[in-house]
């Protein structure tokens, strides 16, 4: 609870944990889930509350403890007045780290009375394209969702790595059931360089855009002479500018998330950076509610690939939630964030 018995201009944290029911199971390369776990942070002062939320691991309580009680630890540096810059100073990057950054930025614009782009420096956020994430089922499961998602021009799939003939066929499917919209397929690290080698001729057949995450973290050195006929994102072997330059000459974009990256302030530090190396950008989510794509959104507006749809597949958002139409997620209102 907040600590009613200190000034009214005191900052006060308040942290909180929920299970978030999905629309429908996830499966991913890794593993399937029902629910994901989410931690909100609130700072209040003056009358005003910021907010942030993180995902500290998809299905693992104890790591949701384990974020619950470093967020807590944290009480009396924030009553301090801490601000973004000595936070970066006390945490690494990560989603902990992101739910506090993101809670000071919008703790900020409402105390100031000004949107978080204008403090940042960074024009008005538009209406962006986002893709809707595909979980890995059979192939005809996933043509007639896709199907039913016409409003979505762009898709991204999942892929297993453990079958890549049935990977190819759900791709396949996918793209015989929408012709004309854009594919991007992602392996979560699945992949051999061998499976890579084999997939990639297969999928710039089929139209695909973009390979996500082909082979495991620290697995990359392998892609530095490897020109892949589809364009490679790096997603887990991108965290911060710190893992940016193992990245350079291997993939053509990186994927932004503020759970690695540890907040908005790195997130747009990173994006800065990899456009000056000369890399794309994709902006990407973990499964969360509006609250935590409201900030990626501000970042995702130098995106060529945007991945926001985390409010589309759990079961319930925030109020007021981001709006999804026609393929397009608009930006956030600030009684949301920011």
């Amino acid at each position: 609870m907040f600590n009613r018995s200190a000034p009214a201009d005191t900052p006060a944290l308040h942290v909180f944990a929920e299970n978030l029911p999905l629309r429908e199971p996830f499966r991913i390369a890794r593993m399937a889930f029902h629910h994901s776990q989410v931690v909100v942070a609130e700072i209040a002062a003056g009358g005003h509350v910021g907010r942030g939320e993180c995902e500290p691991h998809e299905s693992d309580p104890a790591e949701r403890d384990r974020a619950m009680a470093q967020l807590w630890a944290l009480s009396g540096r924030i009553a301090e007045g801490m601000d973004r810059a000595a936070l970066a100073t006390l945490l690494d990057a990560g989603p902990i780290r992101n739910a506090l950054d993101c809670a000071l930025w919008d703790l900020e614009a409402k105390r100031r009375g000004r949107p978080v782009h204008a403090l940042a420096g960074r024009p008005a956020s538009a209406a962006l394209p986002t893709v809707f994430t595909l979980g890995i089922d059979a192939p005809g499961a996933m043509a007639e969702k896709a199907r039913r998602m016409a409003a979505w021009s762009r898709l991204k799939i999942k892929l297993g790595g453990d079958d890549s003939a049935r990977d190819l066929e759900r791709v396949a499917a996918v793209r015989r059931a929408r012709p004309e919209a854009e594919l991007i397929v992602d392996a979560n690290g699945g992949w051999t360089m061998a499976v890579l080698r084999h997939m990639a001729p297969a999928l710039a057949g089929l139209g695909v855009a973009l390979i996500e995450q082909p082979l495991a973290p620290g697995r990359d050195a392998a892609l530095a002479d490897y020109a892949s006929p589809v364009p490679l994102c790096a997603d887990e072997s991108c965290l911060d500018r710190g893992s940016l330059p193992a990245v350079i000459g291997r993939y053509a974009y990186i994927n932004i998330k503020l759970d690695k990256t540890g907040g908005l302030t790195e997130a747009l530090a990173l994006a800065d950076a990899a456009e000056a190396a000369g890399l794309g950008v994709m902006v990407g989510c973990m499964t969360g509610t509006s609250l935590a794509m409201a900030p990626a959104h501000l970042v995702a507006q130098r995106a060529r690939f945007v991945d926001l749809d985390g409010p589309l597949l759990v079961g319930w958002d925030r109020s007021p939630p981001m709006r999804y139409a026609d393929g397009l997620v608009y930006p956030p209102e600030p009684a949301l964030w920011g």
